[in-house]
């Protein structure tokens, strides 16, 4: 018993032995949640780059606009003004979009000189913006919810179609807008103004969009920021609208104020039926409900969506057709605040103890999964199932086999798809029309003869999304004339051609090659 009673008086009085660490524990419960928004990240980095990569190589980007922006960030790379040469001659390109944020991805051009430098930047700003949506949700609506969230946006028709057509300074507001939403919706009102600040030196439209989140900011949270924020993005627009484009524009005006004009003959008939305007043609009517449509038009029950608005107002009182519809990058910056949405107007279900509640969040949310997943194939995204996609057709090796043959430094005129071919390496022009005072030239009006020392001109008809299968800018019978123009009065000569691809050169004879015959 004496044993006995000292082993167990031992036992109360010695020092309790130490559990075994467990530092790790809590780190892995930090980080499992942090690998949900991240992993999510570097998925949609891996399919959107893949994407863009393929287009390039599959010869269906663009020299307007991959051409373009690689032309402006080049010149970054080497501290020189953003000249494009594919926009004109001596065109500043802050004198067509006011994007000085371009300038951040020179130093990674100047390192990889590429278009491939571009569209990846492009795919990882874009697969960036999942983080704090992906997050937000987590932490208000779980750990599911937050997958949700990401798939939804990761695979958004806006997102996909922005991925879909060459590269756009667009690219650099979407991580801004969504780590400013995520600050909105945890009441984190200066760290949500120091993200949205900067869109001001992305796009001239965008200072609405900060207005919009300073109204935000001034309506939820401190009154005299928001004011200031709001004033801020309006007064921002107005100066890149009305001065700092018109300076840079070579004809110092903006270029595309045609795009603003008023619907009707007086500004007060224009303002009257405004509203009307924006859902007619129908085009715009599904535009604006497929904007809303990844978040099942849950989304409209938050305050947050209203953000939404001046992108929507602008484009759909547009007179450009192409800013109605759901191609091109126009919705890039409206699928944050459409998502972000979501997760505000769910947050008080998924606060609420009731099995009803919960219900209702379980079942939007599958929701917005299988709207997710509808859409899906008829936008680009889909083409990284494609086998076309993975497949290298004989033109294109044709372009590649000729492209080669032209040497760096060299300057060419070149088909819209020929043109992101080159410009890492050579000036590039539009081939077969030029920009004339800054804009392409009309149809009716004569082109200017050529002066590039090479013609690189692709017959074969376009085949890529989001254009129809044709030419471009013009008929192929007004194509050919300006080609067989380029051959009989502007001195050039045949030096190759194959599958409907021909090279020529600018007053030489020799070293003519043709692997199949054509019609020149």
């Amino acid at each position: 018993m004496g044993t006995i009673a000292d082993q167990w008086v031992g036992r109360r009085t010695r020092p309790p032995i130490p559990p075994a660490p467990t530092s790790r524990i809590p780190r892995l419960r930090i980080a499992r949640p942090a690998l949900l928004w991240w992993g999510w990240a570097a998925a949609l980095f891996l399919l959107y780059a893949a994407v863009s990569g393929r287009r390039q190589a599959l010869v269906r980007t663009t020299g307007y606009d991959l051409g373009i922006f690689e032309q402006a960030v080049r010149a970054y790379a080497h501290f020189d003004a953003p000249l494009a040469p594919l926009r004109g001659n001596g065109f500043d390109l802050l004198g067509d979009h006011f994007h000085p944020l371009l300038a951040a991805l020179a130093p990674l051009y100047r390192l990889f000189p590429s278009p491939y430098t571009l569209l990846f930047a492009q795919a990882a700003l874009l697969a960036l913006a999942v983080v704090p949506l992906a997050r937000q949700a987590t932490r208000v609506l779980g750990r599911r919810a937050g997958h949700v969230i990401a798939f939804g946006y990761g695979l958004s028709w806006g997102i996909a179609s922005a991925v879909g057509f060459d590269f756009h300074e667009v690219c650099l507001a979407v991580p801004l807008v969504s780590y400013a939403l995520e600050a909105l919706a945890r009441r984190q009102w200066r760290r949500a103004v120091a993200w949205a600040v900067p869109m001001l030196l992305v796009k001239e439209d965008l200072g609405l969009t900060l207005a919009a989140i300073g109204g935000y900011v001034a309506w939820r949270g401190p009154r005299r920021l928001g004011i200031a924020t709001a004033v801020l993005g309006l007064v921002g627009s107005v100066l890149e609208f009305k001065v700092l484009m018109p300076f840079f524009n070579p004809a110092g005006a903006y270029a595309h104020a045609a795009n603003l004009a008023p619907a009707h003959h007086s500004l007060l008939t224009t303002l009257a039926l405004a509203p009307l305007d924006a859902v007619r043609p129908e085009v715009k009517a599904t535009t604006l409900v497929l904007v809303f449509a990844p978040a099942a038009l849950i989304a409209l029950r938050s305050p947050l969506a209203l953000i939404a608005v001046p992108t929507l107002g602008w484009r759909m009182l547009s007179t450009n057709a192409f800013h109605w519809g759901t191609a091109f990058h126009y919705s890039a910056v409206l699928m944050p605040v459409v998502l972000a949405a979501l997760t505000d107007a769910l947050r008080p279900y998924a606060a609420a103890d009731d099995p009803l509640a919960r219900r209702h969040v379980r079942a939007s949310l599958a929701t917005v999964a299988a709207v997710t997943l509808v859409l899906l194939p008829s936008f680009p995204l889909a083409q990284i199932v494609h086998r076309s996609t993975w497949r290298t057709t004989a033109h294109v090796s044709a372009v590649r086999d000729l492209l080669r043959r032209i040497p760096d430094g060299a300057t060419v005129a070149a088909s819209n798809r020929l043109a992101p071919q080159l410009t890492s390496r050579a000036t590039v022009v539009l081939f077969p029309t030029f920009p004339v005072r800054w804009e392409l030239t009309a149809a009716t009006t004569p082109i200017p003869a050529p002066t590039a020392q090479w013609i690189a001109y692709d017959r074969a008809p376009a085949e890529s999304w989001p254009y129809p299968p044709g030419y471009w800018p013009y008929p192929e019978p007004r194509q050919e004339e300006e080609y067989r123009k380029a051959l009989t009065r502007y001195g050039y000569v045949l030096v190759a051609q194959e599958d409907g691809v021909s090279l020529l050169r600018k007053g030489s004879r020799h070293g003519i090659w043709q692997r199949t015959s054509g019609t020149p």
